[in-house]
């Protein structure tokens, strides 16, 4: 058994890939005071505001560095469905991301709520309409994975949710609160070392 050093200036996590190959029962979308509604080629300003929103306590920042144009050819290209939850002032306060661009499998991108509606049973309703949505096409897989900086909760629910665990993998990367992606106080728990060696 080893270890292996990260430098003070990066983040590692484990990703876990996980699969549902087949469709699940039906039933009904579970009651919300939310609705979802579909965002037809958004902004990269208006995506990245959402993403910042929901991910920054779990250090999502990939879409934050992202080239204009390449997040421009992502977010508008047909093969991928984005979704913004929203509340009764219709301000976003979730988000849906379903990539079909591989033919036969949805990948469910980017699921996720503001984090202020954490622990309140509200990803049950956002997962149901993430599933009813993605099989809703001509696919025999759905995928997502998620990772050891995610929510503690989050691995469990997706297994809760029907999907199987099937691949495990590190990544490193770039603190992004180090490169200015992310603000310093963004993901209190999770220790940013650079910072507390000066």
């Amino acid at each position: 058994m080893g270890l292996t050093p990260v430098p003070d200036s990066a983040v590692a996590t484990i990703v876990t890939t996980l699969e549902m190959t087949k469709r699940p029962p039906a039933r009904p979308l579970p009651d919300s005071a939310f609705r979802l509604v579909r965002w037809d080629a958004p902004t990269p300003d208006k995506y990245r505001a959402l993403f910042r929103r929901i991910g920054a306590p779990w250090l999502w920042f990939s879409r934050l560095v992202m080239d204009e144009a390449r997040l421009t050819e992502i977010i508008h290209d047909p093969g991928i469905a984005i979704h913004a939850a929203i509340d009764a002032r219709g301000i976003e306060i979730g988000m849906l991301e379903l990539d079909y661009r591989v033919a036969g499998a949805c990948e469910l991108s980017y699921v996720g709520l503001i984090p202020e509606l954490a622990g309140q049973g509200h990803g049950r309703w956002l997962m149901a309409n993430a599933l009813a949505l993605a099989w809703r096409r001509d696919v025999q897989r759905v995928w997502v994975h998620t990772c050891t900086l995610d929510h503690p909760s989050a691995l469990g629910f997706y297994r809760h949710s029907g999907f199987t665990a099937i691949a495990r993998t590190i990544e490193t990367f770039a603190d992004p609160r180090l490169t200015g992606a992310l603000p310093a106080d963004a993901a209190p728990q999770i220790p940013l070392l650079a910072a507390s060696r000066r």
